[in-house]
């Protein structure tokens, strides 16, 4: 069973955030799913990510394109994960099942910590989680780098 890790974003923003641990997830050998809510907003973010420097090149697609199997990082607002992803990273708040935990490597919750609706909705979703059984721990980056600040269940080795 994987575990969640909630990213209260209090300092960086999602588009400095989110290359970090895509970068991590692929040094680690996992496809990753990226879930939005918003076509749009993904569109937004595709363009970031392609706007990044040379060296972290962060190969990816939108889903709905014919090579969305071959994709390392495939951004969605679906529920599939036709890469094969190991990793779901969820944004603006996109729903997570306790059941995707359970198959997945890693969950990651990415929510702005400055919007009290997402942090409100962040809370039900570590609450959901963790009532499921899934272990899971909280990240804040409120003195500048990150910190674990909490955690549930037993724990991974």
């Amino acid at each position: 069973m994987g575990n969640a890790l909630f990213y209260h974003l209090t300092r960086s923003p999602l588009e400095a955030t989110l290359p970090m641990l895509l970068t991590k997830s692929l040094q680690a050998g996992w496809h990753v799913v990226v879930r939005g809510r918003d076509a749009g907003r993904l569109d937004w973010l595709d363009q970031k990510l392609w706007a990044g420097p040379e060296e972290g090149f962060l190969p990816h697609g939108i889903a709905g394109g014919k090579h969305d199997a071959l994709q390392p990082i495939l951004l969605t607002t679906g529920t599939e994960a036709p890469n094969g992803a190991a990793c779901l990273m969820v944004i603006d708040g996109a729903e997570v099942d306790p059941t995707e935990c359970a198959r997945l490597e890693r969950v990651c919750i990415l929510f702005d910590g400055n919007d009290p609706a997402a942090l409100d909705h962040a809370r039900g979703q570590w609450k959901a989680l963790t009532g499921a059984g899934v272990v899971a721990q909280y990240w804040s980056e409120e003195d500048g780098r990150w910190q674990k600040k909490a955690e549930s269940g037993p724990q991974k080795a």
